[in-house]
């Protein structure tokens, strides 16, 4: 709006009136730009933008569920919703992959090398080991798929981006990866076991790499025929464009 004159602040409008709705300060408010105001960062839109990922990952995640075969050896551990770090580890199954103990003294360190956020300020100021501890257990991948054969427990995480770039690929791959480092670097503590994330990166207008977007159903189907693959990536082209 501002390119073509019509608006002479960049601020986003958007940010601006969910701000003032709360009594917040509306200074240094970020840039209306086209990603901002599709991101969960936006203010004003961020609930929309979260039930849209929602919506279209618990499709996603319920059509490779559905592609599994009787003989297949993973389980899907959140089929319904997305659960905390805290919330598996309270399950029998968890605590035997890992102890608590443990999974708590290997994060600690991991966190620490990541950045507290502004609105971590506060509690960072108040008790820094703290704030690193509960960051941690509250970290909530998208989704949980345990291969017991092989050892392998996935963390699975979806991304939505704007697909006009051509390398919104690994921008959101590398977005996911720092999302989740410290899950993934923790848990090689647990012995024996491997630890993978998978994300599945799809644009905003249903777009998606699909050589990419096979290989990783490849690695929850096991052997899945392509046209299955064609389901799923179908599937999220649909939800894509009607969320």
């Amino acid at each position: 709006m501002c390119e073509l004159g019509q608006q002479s602040d960049i601020s986003c409008r958007l940010c601006q009136r969910a701000q003032e709705q709360c009594g917040a300060s509306t200074e240094n408010l970020p840039e209306e730009t086209y990603g901002h105001i599709n991101s969960a960062f936006c203010d004003g839109i961020a609930t929309t933008v979260t039930a849209a990922h929602h919506f279209i990952w618990r499709h996603l995640y319920a059509s490779m569920q559905a592609a599994q075969t009787p003989a297949s050896k993973l389980r899907f551990v959140t089929p319904d919703k997305e659960s905390s770090i805290n919330t598996l580890w309270q399950e029998k199954e968890f605590k035997q992959i890992c102890s608590r103990e443990l999974l708590t003294e290997r994060a600690a360190d991991i966190e620490k090398t990541i950045s507290v956020k502004e609105h971590e300020r506060e509690h960072y100021d108040f008790d820094p080991t703290m704030l690193y501890e509960n960051r941690f257990w509250n970290r909530r991948p998208d989704g949980i798929v345990i291969n017991k054969n092989h050892r392998t427990p996935y963390i699975l995480e979806f991304k939505r981006s704007s697909d006009r770039n051509e390398n919104f690929l690994r921008v959101k791959e590398d977005e996911a990866n720092e999302q989740h480092k410290s899950i993934i670097e923790a848990l090689k503590a647990a012995p024996e076991w491997t630890f993978e994330q998978i994300n599945f990166v799809a644009g905003r207008r249903g777009a998606v790499v699909e050589d990419d977007f096979y290989n990783k159903l490849e690695k929850l189907n096991h052997g899945t025929s392509r046209e299955k693959g064609q389901d799923s990536v179908g599937a999220c082209a649909t939800h894509m464009r009607s969320a």
